[in-house]
């Protein structure tokens, strides 16, 4: 008796039958949709929702009736989600997914800016702006350093630790010169310290490498806070108060509405963050070694028959992942804060599901951070706007667009292949 074999497609298609990854989407818009136009639409006032193309309540602005607003968003994300549930054509289907999720934002801030008391009924778009794109620095930084990591078929779950790591070198070296450049260098050094511990164990004794990351990042969190407790504690102005970057204004950019005052008139790591994925894409997919690293996290055994040497390449990119890290967490102590005990404080694992979310692609890291850093910064907002909404879930706004966005909107994703397989040479 012959047996016919069937395309894994075929059978992918049959098994998935008419609630497909879209549908799914679709009927969970339609219901953030009702929750839009009927319980924010309920709850907003007639006061004008303002959005400001500035840094305060002054100058030129949009704005919409708060109750009008709150409906007609919630029925565009209604609309939206109606659209994937009839079946809209997949290549449509990101364009539609985001068109619905920013409506339903909107129409949850035409409550919220409406009900504000009076005079804090507007949100300054740069200030968000702003802060959206300082909150997601240091996961933007962790996001590349666990593409390098990632693409080369290393697990790094250790992002966490290098970016502690490098906040408190930065500000420990930083302070005793009271050179800025001098606590980059060391920021820069401190996370590949963790990577090199990183890449020993993992690549030379091929320990478990979701063990070894969690493993140090629990020596980085011990390290830093028994060093802390003993010289930054006791003597914080020799130890704990590193001189800091000014911002640097781009001539020409910085006039550009909105966009030129909050982006363009920024520190040093905004400027190399942004660049760093520019340079780290670019590599990746147009250069020989972007190529010989896809290789080598896809099937490294072919990348050795042809002459790439698999341990080498790993190493060296977990340690340059290590000193992009280690200079994400510098953004904290050489730009923003003093540095305080486990200051990261769970950044790396968001950095991590941007990875994850961004698809191992600098640019999708470099979108996932961005809306991780804008769901941090509207819980900002909202507290200072003295919102209904309890500070405790206001805080947690940030982790449940972690959860939302890896457990419900990437669907299937594929790490490369090699990603977390030792490689042994035969």
């Amino acid at each position: 008796m012959s047996t016919m074999a069937v395309p894994d497609v075929a059978v992918a298609a049959v098994d998935e039958g008419f609630w497909t990854r879209s549908r799914k989407v679709g009927l969970v818009l339609v219901a953030l949709g009702l929750l839009g136009a009927l319980l924010f639409g309920a709850l907003a006032t007639d006061q004008q929702a303002r959005f400001t193309l500035s840094e305060d309540a002054a100058g030129t602005a949009l704005e919409i009736n708060g109750t009008f607003g709150a409906i007609l968003f919630g029925a565009i994300a209604l609309a939206a989600g109606a659209a994937l549930l009839a079946g809209l054509p997949k290549r449509w289907f990101l364009l539609v997914l985001g068109v619905g999720l920013v409506a339903f934002v909107l129409s949850f801030l035409c409550w919220q800016v409406s009900a504000a008391p009076a005079g804090q009924n507007f949100m300054p778009l740069v200030n968000i702006i702003r802060g959206t794109f300082i909150l997601a620095l240091p996961l933007i930084f962790g996001a590349l350093a666990g593409v390098l990591c990632e693409r080369s078929g290393v697990v790094n779950v250790a992002i966490e630790g290098q970016l502690l790591m490098g906040a408190f070198s930065g500000a420990l070296f930083g302070s005793i010169s009271g050179n800025v450049w001098v606590g980059l260098v060391a920021a820069a050094i401190g996370g590949a310290f963790i990577s090199l511990l990183l890449a020993v164990f993992s690549i030379r004794y091929l320990v478990d490498q979701t063990v070894m990351g969690i493993v140090l990042n629990l020596l980085a969190v011990g390290v830093t806070g028994f060093l802390y407790e003993r010289l930054m504690q006791t003597n914080a102005a020799r130890y704990n108060s590193a001189p800091r970057f000014s911002n640097w204004e781009i001539p020409l950019l910085k006039d550009i509405p909105v966009l030129g005052p909050a982006l363009f008139r920024s520190n040093i790591f905004l400027y190399l963050g942004l660049l760093l994925v520019l340079v780290i894409h670019i590599g990746l997919f147009r250069t020989r070694w972007g190529l010989r690293t896809r290789s080598v996290g896809e099937h490294p055994i072919a990348a050795d028959t042809l002459g790439v040497r698999v341990l080498r390449l790993r190493y060296r990119n977990v340690l340059l992942a290590g000193v992009v890290a280690g200079i994400g967490g510098a953004s904290y102590t050489l730009a923003l804060y003093s540095f305080t005990k486990n200051m990261i404080g769970g950044k790396g694992f968001i950095a991590l599901a941007a990875l994850i979310f961004g698809r191992w692609n600098p640019t999708g890291a470099l979108l996932a951070a961005l809306f991780f850093g804008f769901a941090d910064q509207l819980a900002t907002y909202l507290g200072a706007i003295n919102s209904v909404i309890p500070s405790q879930f206001l805080a947690m706004l940030p982790y449940l667009a972690t959860i939302l966005a890896v457990a419900g909107l990437v669907g299937r994703v594929r790490a490369p292949a090699a990603d977390g397989k030792p490689y042994v040479k035969g």
